[in-house]
């Protein structure tokens, strides 16, 4: 067996070995969105002095400096770069801050088949942070698998921890119901809470994925990590849903990794063949923007996705990216 062989049948007996993981996983997490049902089943009515609202995490708006679309092929420098265009890591953490980091870890995947949040973004994200002086930063998700094996195997616990982070992995008490306004989906559900209700900024990371079902998953379905209880109910409606996440989360910064970018079977992937390097990562103020250029990179147009639409005319964001004249650069 020649050396470029046996490099192949590595590969092949590594994603062999993953696959049978993360179906081993699956098994054994199948409930982990059931176990943070919080106070029990859905339609339990929780008093309305109990409910908890997420805060408005956004930074003043900087005419000109909303969105930046980076190229190159290595993350680091790509998100360097981008934040540095939208004035500079500085503008979004002040010193003493607290600071939660949403990456996508749904799956338990290995950071090769574009599954969940790049380990070596995540890591470079909280450098950044802890660089302007920030007190503590959080790096947490309420995956769909065991969330231990997910952070585990996506590499994000390690690389997280690596950069100085604390990685916080979801708890019964960390569930709060919630009621959106003017929401049709989200009343009385409990959310991943804790966490966030103790920090000062919110980043969230995604990467760029097909999704079988919402036609994309970006920015904004990342944020159905937050969602407990019995959540599967909601693809239902797949495109309120995630207009509604956009309602109720205002983050700090969103950030959108489409180095490679997961074009079929998504969300969970499953092979490298999935994936198409496009070498691009967007930095964003505005969710909606971010996920309406997004798109692009999968072969599609704002107006395929009708969440998009929705999140616009709810006042969550702009999908005309286009009019917020996009920083571009190179890394």
């Amino acid at each position: 067996m020649n050396e470029q062989n046996e490099k192949n049948f590595g590969r092949r007996k590594f994603l062999t070995r993953a696959g049978k993981a993360g179906i081993s996983i699956a098994a054994a997490g199948t409930a982990s969105c059931l176990l943070y049902d919080a106070k029990g089943p859905p339609g339990q009515t929780v008093k309305a002095e109990q409910l908890v609202t997420l805060p408005d995490f956004s930074v003043p708006t900087v005419t000109g400096q909303t969105m930046s679309i980076v190229q190159g092929s290595d993350r680091k420098h790509t998100v360097t770069k981008a934040i540095e265009l939208l004035g500079g890591i500085e503008r979004f953490v002040k010193p003493g801050e607290t600071v939660a980091i949403k990456p996508n870890v749904a799956f338990a995947r290995p950071p090769m088949l574009g599954a969940t949040a790049h380990p070596e973004l995540v890591a470079a994200v909280v450098e950044l942070c802890r660089k302007a002086g920030a007190k503590l930063v959080y790096v947490t998700d309420n995956p769909i698998d065991a969330s231990a094996s997910c952070f585990t195997l996506s590499g994000i616990r390690k690389a997280a921890s690596a950069a100085g982070a604390r990685v916080i992995l979801p708890k019964a008490h960390h569930f709060k119901h919630t009621t959106l306004a003017d929401g049709k989906l989200i009343k009385n559900w409990p959310i991943f809470f804790a966490p966030f209700a103790r920090v000062d900024k919110l980043i969230g990371i995604s990467p760029v994925k097909h999704h079988a079902r919402a036609g994309a998953s970006m920015s904004m379905k990342n944020w159905y990590g937050l969602l407990g209880g019995r959540r599967n109910i909601f693809h239902q409606d797949i495109n309120t849903i995630i207009a509604e996440l956009s309602m109720m989360v205002k983050p700090t910064l969103v950030i959108l990794d489409g180095t490679e970018v997961m074009m079929t079977n998504g969300p969970t992937g499953g092979s490298v063949a999935d994936l198409k390097r496009a070498n691009t990562l967007i930095a964003s103020c505005d969710m909606v923007a971010a996920d309406s250029y997004g798109c692009t990179l999968l072969d599609l147009k704002a107006a395929d996705l009708p969440y998009l639409a929705k999140a616009q005319n709810a006042g969550a964001g702009n999908t005309d990216y286009q009019a917020l004249k996009p920083i571009l650069g190179t890394a």
